[in-house]
């Protein structure tokens, strides 16, 4: 099962169209919203359709680990994940696994020059240790020990407590898909505590976790969007993306595919001088 989604060609007078690969493997928990039904595109598939008819991009939708290779990636100008667990393993949905080879495929054709996007639970994938533990170090940066995944990502899932409006401080507004957010904004979602940040992060949003209920978010703010390059390549996550009201959201549709228009060079951003918090 692989529902492909693809738009009647462009005449030669305008530019291709950009293709993007939602790979949505849940080798751990999956959420409804990627869910297929019968066959059919998920929630978020639904969305992504509309998104893709807004700017010109055609979406392929793959569960299908096995496929990643360099001449697969090679398809695509940017993939974009919403996953969980070893991806290298059957897990949850029983869909084909990835490789070892796969997985690396997919790191050397970010640093090459490639598009990566993750959104929520793509930070609940390739873990580097044990995130359910309650103790000090919970928030511990493994830094160069970090899964090679962890560390193109930016960011690591601890856990999440119950969802809540929490409000998210607008770091940088001038990057792609912020620009209509104001200084700050509130919304009610499924907020995740998160680890592992380099160095070289570029925050665009900043949770407000003191203000949040539940002992995930008893820490300082911490990021839940951002941006970072690595190697030649360019990588965008944000947090958001649980609920189904979440993905109608048109803040969450102007985040998200600000994010893709970044990470594609669609959209200019001045990266190179890092917001780190």
């Amino acid at each position: 099962l692989n529902p492909t989604a693809s738009s009647t060609a462009a005449d030669s007078t305008t530019p291709p169209r950009k293709r993007i690969l939602f790979f949505t493997k849940s080798s751990g928990f999956e959420h409804s919203v990627i869910s297929w039904k019968n066959g059919q595109p998920s929630w978020a598939e639904k969305q992504l359709l509309s998104l893709g008819s807004k700017h010109g991009w055609d979406f392929t939708f793959s569960k299908d680990g096995s496929k990643f290779s360099p001449d697969y990636l090679k398809n695509f100008d940017a993939v974009l994940f919403y996953t969980t667990g070893d991806l290298t393993s059957p897990g949850t949905d029983n869909q084909p696994p990835m490789t070892a080879a796969g997985k690396q495929a997919l790191i050397d054709w970010v640093r090459n020059g490639g598009a990566f996007a993750g959104t929520h639970s793509a930070s609940d994938t390739f873990h580097t240790a044990n995130e359910s533990k309650k103790g000090p170090d919970r928030w511990i940066n493994h830094g160069d020990m970090a899964d090679p995944y962890v560390r193109l990502l930016g960011g690591e899932f601890i856990r999440h407590g119950a969802q809540q409006k929490s409000k998210n401080t607008v770091i940088n507004p001038a990057f792609p898909g912020m620009e209509s957010l104001g200084t700050s904004f509130e919304l009610h979602e499924e907020w995740y505590s998160l680890k592992d940040f380099p160095d070289d992060l570029h925050v665009l949003l900043l949770q407000d976790a003191p203000s949040m209920k539940g002992d995930e978010y008893k820490r300082p703010p911490f990021p839940s969007t951002w941006a970072r390059s690595d190697g030649k390549g360019r990588v965008f996550y944000t947090s958001m993306g649980h609920r189904e009201d979440v993905w109608t959201n048109p803040l969450f549709q102007n985040v998200l595919s600000g994010g893709l228009r970044w990470a594609m060079g669609l959209a200019p951003a001045d990266t190179l001088s890092l917001i780190h918090i």
